[in-house]
């Protein structure tokens, strides 16, 4: 007789909106890989064609909006997701589009990394968008991956203030109706990186982590990433987010430079490990 194999359980789903990067150091593949990585299954939604290298962005070309949804409602009709993540969305009609996606499934948590530019400053959304992320998908956010600049970015479009502090830009996000913003300090003059987590009530923890050298391509990816993996497998959000944390500061400690531009995570750094044990 023929072996009998029982069915496997299947891993928590992800589903992913965002751009394709053909370096692999960010967007769709670098959520792919942290998701696959923290053992989920990535699903994928692409917003938009990037012409880039470890570099730098060249070109973007935006999805049709409609081709965005109808992506997503395919998959979302025949498998049971666990956890959106969002990142660069290619235009203001997507966004809208992703909105009205997201509104029919209430109970699945969102995190949303709001790309605004790259780290060497190609702008990635313009005012249209930033006000359609503002009115329709922050109000719908469980947890909010800006870095600093995001941050009063994101807190300052509708505001005179030309120096909100961070907790402030906390507030004003919170206010819009997200659950937790989680600010990173990668571009702030600290001795150490110091990430916040902040809801509706105030400041909920920081975590300090000491300054990796070198830049990085696919940090923020990585972390909005592994959070939507940790809350997929059910963990609170103050021990979702520090376990992200741990995850891609690990995959940064492990980085390499496989171009002329920066650094990409090593997302599989576990592995990497294990082997060098296996050959020591």
């Amino acid at each position: 007789m023929p072996p009998i194999f029982a069915p496997k359980p299947t891993p928590p789903l992800v589903l992913s909106f965002a751009a394709s990067d053909p370096s692999g150091g960010a967007g769709l593949q670098a959520d792919v890989l942290t998701l696959a990585s923290m053992g989920c299954h990535p699903l994928s939604v692409v917003t938009a064609i990037t012409v880039q290298d470890t570099a730098g962005v060249d070109e973007v070309l935006a999805i049709d909006a409609e081709w965005v949804a109808d992506q997503a409602r395919m998959l979302l009709e025949d498998v049971p997701v666990a956890a959106f993540k969002l990142g660069m969305l290619g235009s203001a009609e997507a966004i809208a589009m992703i909105a009205e996606i997201l509104s029919d499934y209430p109970d699945i948590p969102v995190i949303l990394d709001p790309v605004l530019a790259s780290g060497r400053g190609d702008e990635f959304a313009n005012d249209d968008m930033i006000a359609a992320m503002r009115d329709m998908l922050i109000p719908q956010t469980s947890i909010l991956t800006p870095n600093s600049h995001e941050a009063r970015r994101l807190a300052l479009f509708e505001s005179d203030e030309d120096d909100l502090d961070l907790a402030a830009c906390a507030r004003h996000l919170t206010d819009l109706g997200c659950e937790y913003v989680l600010i990173t300090g990668t571009h702030e003059a600290t001795p150490r990186v110091l990430n916040s987590l902040y809801d509706a009530n105030g400041h909920v923890q920081t975590d300090a982590w000491d300054r990796l050298p070198g830049s990085y391509h696919g940090s923020g990816c990585t972390l909005a990433s592994a959070i939507a993996a940790t809350l997929a497998y059910g963990q609170d959000v103050p021990a979702a987010v520090r376990e992200a944390q741990n995850f891609t500061y690990e995959a940064l400690r492990a980085a390499f430079r496989p171009g002329m531009g920066q650094y990409i995570p090593e997302r599989f750094f576990w592995a990497q490990d294990a082997q060098a044990e296996g050959t020591g």
